[in-house]
């Protein structure tokens, strides 16, 4: 969630008065007037950045129209910001939860604003070599931080579903990107064929999960090289730990023009850990033995397969008209591109980390 320039276009269909209503009965020390803009960048659930008489504020809410299933779960979001807020996990304090779809339209919660930045480029051209090594060990801090919040304290203990974490999840988005036919790609139908009949044994004790744990998913402090929150858990869920690690490692190995990666940079010269490096790093936070190749293989290519259908689902929400974000049409064609970088993952696999 970028919290970069606004546009108050999306924000005129709501119904204001009504929003202002609502916050000064639910939001604590809330008071008007309020205003409220677009926060450009998300694909997924409408984010608002709020300003009213008592402070600033970021609301996040359900898109409109037809949605796919178990998508925009902004209730499961808001539950976690919740039982996070006093971990060692950053996060945004969530202040109020609304599922009457008769306020502004669909169910929304409301948040403190986190003063800070977000970053797009994992070379993070903006920052001294120094500084992105600093960031880079900072991502990989909170994620060990993420992955060791002890459950049953926080109440999270039931956030996910028992058995195989990857199995679920290949069912999970094979039956999502199966649910139109409206856009189909060769490599996500080979790939929804693969992974079923290769599916890890010995996978990890159960954690919690971000499930879409990236640099663009975090906010950075106003200047220094460290995060202070991480955003957007409408994914979150419990599982293997490996699924949030893999799924940050597609930065190594995909192009900046196949979805905000950096594969063919010169790591060294820019001061960022190639991915077996900070792999190894995590694993010694966690006090975890690194994966054997055949399953960090796995991982890495389900990963893909994960957020090739996140991007079928964005563009089948710019065909449908109800996107989050205008550019979603051009964002939606990266389904293609990364199924395709991982069905080729399959046919040419790594031995390791690299």
């Amino acid at each position: 969630m970028s919290q970069g320039p606004a546009s108050p276009s999306a924000a005129d269909a709501l119904d204001t008065a009504a929003l202002e209503r609502w916050c000064t009965d639910h939001v604590p020390v809330f008071s008007g007037p309020l205003s409220l803009h677009v926060i450009e960048g998300g694909q997924s659930n409408p984010t608002f950045h709020l300003h009213a008489a008592s402070g600033r504020y970021v609301l996040r809410k359900k898109p409109p129209g037809v949605l796919l299933p178990s998508a925009h779960a902004v209730e499961r979001e808001y539950r976690v910001l919740r039982a996070l807020a006093k971990t060692d996990v950053p996060v945004p304090p969530a202040l109020a939860l609304c599922e009457d779809p008769t306020v502004i339209g669909t169910a929304f919660y409301v948040m403190d604003f986190v003063p800070g930045r977000t970053l797009w480029d994992p070379a993070l051209p903006e920052l001294a070599p120094e500084k992105r090594a600093a960031v880079y060990a900072d991502l990989g801090r909170v994620l060990a931080a993420i992955h060791s919040v002890d459950l049953d304290a926080v109440g999270l203990s039931d956030h996910g579903k028992p058995g195989n974490y990857f199995e679920r999840q290949v069912t999970r988005w094979t039956k999502q990107y199966r649910s139109t036919d409206a856009y189909r790609i060769d490599s996500m139908d080979r790939l929804a064929e693969w992974l079923p009949e290769h599916l890890p044994t010995d996978t990890g004790a159960s954690a919690l999960l971000h499930g879409d744990y990236r640099l663009d998913n975090v906010l950075l402090h106003p200047t220094e090289p460290r995060i202070v929150a991480v955003l957007d858990w409408e994914l979150s869920t419990l599982g293997d730990p490996l699924a949030d690690l893999s799924y940050q490692a597609m930065t190594w190995r995909l192009s900046p023009g196949q979805f905000r990666g950096m594969a063919g940079k010169d790591l060294e010269s820019l001061g960022i850990p190639t991915e077996r490096a900070y792999v190894a790093s995590y694993c010694q936070r966690v006090g975890r033995v690194p994966p054997r190749p055949e399953v960090w293989h796995f991982v890495v290519a389900c990963s893909m397969f994960r957020l090739a259908a996140i991007l079928h689902g964005v563009a089948i929400r710019a065909l449908r008209g109800n996107a989050a974000a205008s550019n979603a049409a051009e964002i939606g064609k990266g389904a293609r591109l990364v199924a395709d970088v991982a069905w080729d993952s399959i046919a040419h696999p790594r031995k390791d980390p690299s």
